[in-house]
């Protein structure tokens, strides 16, 4: 078994590239990515733990039976979180249900990355519980919401939103501000101040 403090300061590429070579190395690109995927599929799906644990597993095995064919090229952190977004709409399609929430308890930090990008938001983050900003959120187209959700709790820019979407940089924008504009509608109808 490979030691974790083996895969420390090895880049992403270089990770898979040992993978290849021998499979232990891919612990490192669990250990890596796990939890940060897993709370992707959940604020994207709203499903339960099981279920997040379910399509994490779905998610890492496509990318175990898939590495060989990964481009270096390309930035991997964008391609695995391709393959959670692809991932979760099947589970969303087997369930035939849409996903109810975004938000929990300590994704109270969105409201930091939004307010920061939409001065509007500013005095909502002061005045407003994040509950608040679910029901507002869940109003929301889920293309909006996923967007919102990958620029401002994953911190993603714009080239691996486009990358993870499928979904030209332009678009993207778009539909970033599209959303915050939503969203500032949304709060002003609602008469937040």
């Amino acid at each position: 078994m490979i030691n974790l403090e083996e895969c420390e300061g090895k880049e992403d590429n270089e990770l898979v590239r040992l993978s290849l070579k021998n499979q232990e190395y891919f612990y490192c690109i669990i250990s890596r990515y796990e939890k940060m995927i897993g709370h992707y599929i959940q604020r994207i799906s709203s499903v339960s733990k099981e279920d997040v644990e379910d399509i994490l597993q779905e998610v890492f095995i496509s990318v175990y039976k898939n590495l060989n064919d990964f481009d270096n090229g390309l930035k991997f952190s964008s391609w695995i979180y391709r393959i959670a977004h692809n991932k979760t709409i099947s589970a969303w399609r087997k369930k035939k249900s849409r996903p109810q929430s975004i938000l929990k308890n300590e994704d109270t930090e969105l409201f930091d990355f939004i307010a920061s990008g939409e001065d509007i938001l500013g005095d909502l983050e002061k005045k407003h519980s994040a509950q608040e900003l679910h029901l507002i959120l869940e109003t929301l187209d889920e293309k909006y919401k996923e967007v919102l959700i990958l620029k401002f709790i994953e911190d993603k820019d714009y080239k691996e939103i486009s990358d993870i979407l499928k979904k030209p940089m332009g678009t993207v924008a778009t539909l970033i501000n599209r959303a915050k504009k939503k969203l500032r509608d949304e709060i002003l109808k609602r008469g937040i101040k």
